[in-house]
């Protein structure tokens, strides 16, 4: 049977991604898990990374949420500074779930404070010393790094 009578099931010939750019795509891919396997394998250090600049504010905050959303976020003292409902504290939830994550891995104490840290350039981070997790809130859009600023901006009673 000639190929230009035989059907197509899934589409037509000229909707097909040419098979010399899909080999390319997975050479590509090989070459760059090699890369990343190599410089694992070698311990090379990472590049690029922002700087470390002097922290300028700092707080030793409490986190405790649950899967509904709902969030409080207590000081050092354990006076409440911050009460998220449900519907609005989604993103705290979040991150004391991840590093709720990060200690039930190493076994430690999950009633630890973490640190949240302003940083020279306006960088907004979470840290947790006893896992070493840390966070730069920036990422994770203006919305979400504007929820903890405000916590580092509540007066301390």
């Amino acid at each position: 049977m000639n190929t230009q009578t035989r059907p197509r099931i899934h589409a037509r010939e000229e909707e097909l991604v040419p098979r010399i750019m899909v080999r390319i795509m997975f050479g590509l891919v090989f070459t760059v898990l090699v890369i990343v396997s190599v410089a694992t394998f070698t311990g090379r250090e990472p590049q690029n990374q922002p700087p470390v600049g002097a922290v300028i504010s700092e707080r030793v905050i409490h986190l405790s949420g649950d899967a509904s959303g709902k969030a409080r976020v207590l000081d050092a003292t354990g006076t409440v500074i911050a009460d998220f409902p449900a519907d609005k504290g989604g993103f705290v939830a979040g991150i004391e779930r991840v590093i709720a994550r990060e200690r039930g891995l190493r076994g430690l104490d999950m009633s630890a404070p973490v640190l949240l840290q302003l940083r020279e350039g306006n960088r907004l981070s979470i840290t947790d010393p006893s896992t070493g997790w840390s966070a730069e809130l920036m990422g994770f859009g203006a919305t979400n790094s504007r929820t903890f600023a405000r916590l580092l901006d509540k007066p301390k009673p």
